[in-house]
């Protein structure tokens, strides 16, 4: 590769788009994100090559490996690309069939088409597919579409004409302008406006200034910034390029947990190609500015998502937060002004500059300007990686693009914001995506996790399970969160347990206000959340656990007999054929009977009675 300026990299571009007129050619699109990988994708991108090779495709078709496509819940997905023929769930074995009949024969493989839940309607082409129609992919513009080992491929869609726009065209001044205009908040979690973030930095005294990508993405149920990471690791690099001129820093970091192997071998391969085309690192497009970026690798401890405690782990020092202020962007990084953005939000940062704040602007609500990302999963038919304007309504988000809930069962609440987030119910669902809208429900936004729940959840537990997660991954540094989490922990596996007694809500209550109130960091000061939102909309389930001794939505062991109720059975032996330990006793036309001494408490019978005649 040799070293670009601004006039060759433009030529590049255009060489590139010619070549791609001149030489048209199928693109099978196969998704190779993580998600993809673990469900077999491997296999079939080997057996895909293999068949076109053999059957001599090569000079008419090209297997492409992007990262995450985004519907994740249908890997390994493949698009047949100009025509957009999506096909989903593939193995090695459907293969040869889908060669000869498609790319051969020009028909369409009808099973192994998608199909829309609870109907037997199948949809060809990706756009008319529900999940996709209603997105608005910009942070995920090249989702699906490029190999992310391939500079190429991110140069020909527009890629680094933004950091050459920055570099030549604008001076820091008018960079964090645009970026001011543009509204971008941050997509950690917080909503801090990006432009006003780097706008501090920028003025800050010193020569020394640093960038930090913040990929440590620790939220049961999320994987946005990874599947970024994975599909399109150049935004990010370039992201990085122009934040590094709005402030003068000439030394980056990104901040990633070792969980996420392919993200960081894509992004590494990045760096190396951005260098190679001097995009990165030295007199970058000749512009006499340098800007270089290293990985860290972190260990997976949730607080290191934090500014301040992400700042010492990569300082080599035991990751816990510190008071503020001084502000990073005064003292941040080896008490150098810093500036630190998620990988979302950097994503954002090429396109804003190339095309305009006004542009980015003129999506979402007047306080939540542009698009944001949402890992969607749970109890929901379309579990996978979306992208919507701001402003969209929840109910839209969980029934149109994630189909509704799997086997006709009723929604309950959905999770926003991870552990230190809170639940939203039914009643709440057309509370729109805008950082004060779902900040006045009782949740907050954070990096984008969206966990939605079924009937049979009991929000106890759920209350139980965030608490487990927030206690173990406190650092310890202040007494709030360290003992007042572990105590609002031992209540809720006391009420669990069926030992709950009158005043632990009001304890857990106070104890929450507290915690609020005097924890150090964002962790903990969100941390008591599960417990509060839960009570807020879910009291009565409470009550039910301490008062009743009962769990409503039978999870919790310890309050669940485990009868078959004979008015509800009927009688089809569905608990006894799923039963793994052979207690459940039962003939034809009679009613089933557990055998307590056998039971083993796994809650299968329960889940597979479509009736709730176990109790």
């Amino acid at each position: 590769m040799a070293r670009l300026t601004v006039e060759s990299l433009k030529q590049l571009r255009e060489t590139l788009i010619a070549q791609a007129a001149a030489n048209p050619m199928i693109k099978l699109l196969l998704c190779g994100g993580t998600g993809c990988h673990a469900t077999g994708s491997i296999p079939v991108k080997e057996a895909l090559v293999q068949e076109v090779e053999t059957r001599g495709l090569n000079n008419k078709m090209q297997v492409i490996e992007t990262g995450c496509n985004g519907f994740c819940a249908m890997g390994p997905i493949l698009v047949v690309y100009p025509e957009g023929v999506f096909y989903q769930k593939l193995s090695a074995a459907d293969v040869p069939e889908l060669v000869e009949q498609h790319l051969i024969n020009g028909k369409v493989v009808e099973r192994l088409l998608y199909k829309l839940p609870e109907s037997k309607e199948k949809i060809a082409h990706q756009v008319d597919i529900p999940f996709f129609g209603h997105q608005m992919p910009r942070a995920l513009r090249n989702k699906g579409m490029v190999d992310p080992e391939k500079i190429e491929d991110y140069i020909e869609r527009d890629g680094y004409l933004g950091a050459a726009k920055a570099l030549f065209e604008m001076t820091p001044k008018d960079i964090i302008e645009q970026m001011k205009i543009s509204g971008l908040r941050g997509r950690g979690g917080a909503g801090f406006p990006t432009g006003v973030k780097w706008d501090f930095a920028g003025k800050s005294p010193g020569e020394t200034k640093y960038v930090l990508c913040n990929a440590d993405e620790g939220d049961p149920g999320a994987f946005m910034d990874r599947s970024i990471l994975e599909a399109d690791p150049h935004a990010v690099v370039e992201g990085m390029v122009i934040a590094a001129r709005a402030i003068n820093a000439h030394q980056g970091y990104i901040y990633a947990r070792t969980e996420y192997p392919l993200a960081i071998k894509r992004f590494g391969i990045a760096l190396e190609q951005a260098k190679a085309y001097g995009l990165l690192g030295e007199d970058i497009l000749g512009s006499g500015f340098s800007f270089n970026v290293e990985i860290y690798q972190g260990a997976g401890a949730f607080v290191c998502g934090e500014e301040t405690a992400l700042m010492r782990s990569i300082e080599g020092r035991r990751g816990m937060p510190r008071p503020r202020p001084p502000f990073p962007a005064h003292k941040g990084l080896w008490e150098k002004p810093t500036i630190l953005n998620n990988v979302e939000t950097l994503a954002n940062v090429p396109q804003i500059i190339l095309k305009g704040g006004g542009w980015y602007a003129s999506v979402g609500t007047e306080t939540s300007k542009g698009t944001k990302v949402f890992a969607l999963s749970g109890d929901v038919n379309n579990i996978g990686l979306v992208e919507v304007p701001m402003g969209m309504p929840l109910r839209k988000m969980i029934f149109d693009i994630g189909g509704g809930i799997p086997d006709k069962k009723k929604f309950k609440a959905v999770q926003l914001g991870g552990p230190s987030g809170g639940c939203i119910p039914e009643h709440k669902l057309d509370t729109l995506v805008d950082y004060e809208a779902i900040a006045k429900v009782g949740a907050i936004m954070g990096s984008g996790g969206m966990i939605v729940m079924d009937e049979n959840t009991c929000m106890v537990d759920m209350a139980r399970f965030f608490m487990d997660f927030i206690q173990d991954e406190s650092c310890g540094k202040c007494t709030p969160c360290r003992e007042g989490t572990r105590r609002l922990l031992q209540i809720l596996q006391k009420i669990c347990n069926g030992q709950g007694e009158e005043g632990d809500i009001e304890l857990m209550e106070a104890l929450s206000t507290i915690i609020q109130q005097s924890a150090l960091c964002g962790l903990g000061q969100t941390g008591p959340n599960p417990v509060l939102s839960t009570l807020r909309y879910f009291r009565e389930e409470f009550e039910a656990h301490i008062r009743d001794k009962v769990c409503p939505a039978k999870r919790c062991v310890a309050l669940v007999k485990f009868e078959v109720d004979p008015e509800l059975c009927k009688k089809c032996g569905v608990c006894f054929k799923s039963c793994p330990v052979q207690a459940i006793e039962w003939k034809k036309k009679e009613v089933a009977r557990i055998d307590k001494e056998k039971c083993i408490k796994c809650l299968t019978c329960i889940n597979k009675c479509k009736f709730d005649a176990i109790s």
